[in-house]
């Protein structure tokens, strides 16, 4: 092999345009296909995306009821004013309805997922959602949800006594002792 610094100048420049060339296409070449919007929409039927969006909704709502409720116990309304907070409530409702609507939520859904996958991920997700195996997780997802919920307050509950416990010392020390 000849030794780089031998080769004429012309010849050194057309190999380094060559390895810049290839250099900057390289990224190109790995990069993989975006998703079409057909293939998100496979996946997001598949994955029963509107069903959990549904579902989210009259949690959402319940929030929104409680933080309402909580707003009004701190102060006596007059009945003039219970009713433009039920007014300012049921705007609030149907906006927050509208706007996690699955019409409103599909299109942010698609272009994240385009952005977010390959095609080859989607497709991929798509076939395990249509799959047996991935219907069973649908189906069970939401009962192993409460499952573990119940399992991690149960596991927070002797954390926060001992919390307690230590609160109470503190408290209960007079000013100035250890």
């Amino acid at each position: 092999m000849t030794p780089t610094r031998s080769l004429p100048l012309r010849t050194r420049l057309q190999r380094i345009g060559l390895a810049l060339l290839l250099a900057t296409m390289a990224p190109v070449a790995l990069a993989q296909t975006a998703p079409s919007e057909a293939d998100v929409n496979r996946l997001l039927a598949a994955s029963r995306a509107q069903n959990m969006l549904d579902t989210m909704l009259p949690q959402i709502e319940a929030m929104q009821q409680q933080q309402f409720a909580q707003l009004a116990a701190q102060r006596p309304l007059a009945s003039d004013q219970q009713a433009q907070v039920q007014r300012i409530q049921e705007r609030t409702r149907q906006t927050v309805r509208k706007a996690l609507s699955w019409s409103e939520m599909r299109p942010l859904y698609v272009d994240l997922y385009k952005r977010s996958f390959s095609r080859e991920d989607v497709l991929a997700m798509a076939e395990f959602y249509e799959s047996p195996a991935g219907q069973s997780l649908l189906d069970k997802t939401p009962a192993l949800m409460q499952n573990l919920m119940v399992a991690v307050q149960q596991k927070m509950v002797p954390l926060f006594t001992d919390l307690q416990k230590d609160l109470e010392k503190i408290i209960d020390t007079p000013p100035g002792k250890p």
